[in-house]
């Protein structure tokens, strides 16, 4: 069987594509076609219980664990209106098991590198190389990242490399 990010990279062929998100429903996931996801998106678990916004964009080296929800925090707003909203994940962010992450506003962006912890609610944009953790989730302290040329990326393996 395929697990749900080899399902997910097959979304951009038209055909395959519809049968695979239909594949990933059955496995618990809701993750629409309209979502943006980057090279080495990895959904650790099977993304079982997960369900993204279709406005969302998820970069490059994103981990997603299981029961992490991405979506609106304003519900009585027609679906209409709910379609200016936009969520992006930044490269070799990580969002752990059971987090959620509210939006009421038009955008909502996590930034690189950005851990929110389990089960926070996050409902404000982060910045690059922090732990958020909480509810509602505040910022628990920085990643020491040495100089602003070095990124941390953290691959699907689990190792952290860094790149100039």
């Amino acid at each position: 069987m395929f697990s749900v990010s080899a399902l997910v990279r097959l979304y951009r062929y038209p055909i395959i594509g519809h049968l695979a998100q239909r594949m990933v429903l059955r496995r618990g996931a809701d993750i629409p076609r309209s979502v943006k996801i980057g090279h080495r998106v990895s959904f650790p678990h099977n993304a079982l219980g997960t369900v993204l916004h279709p406005g969302t964009t998820l970069e490059d080296y994103v981990k997603v664990y299981q029961n992490v929800t991405i979506g609106r925090g304003n519900i009585w707003l027609d679906y209409h209106a709910e379609s200016r909203l936009r969520f992006t994940v930044k490269m070799g962010a990580i969002l752990c098991a059971g987090c959620k992450i509210i939006c009421s506003e038009d955008e909502l962006v996590v930034g690189k590198n950005t851990v929110i912890a389990a089960n926070a609610m996050l409902t404000r944009s982060t910045g690059d190389n922090e732990i958020w953790a909480g509810i509602p989730a505040r910022k628990i302290r920085d990643l020491g990242v040495g100089s602003e040329q070095t990124t941390i990326i953290n691959s699907p393996s689990g190792k952290t490399f860094e790149i100039d």
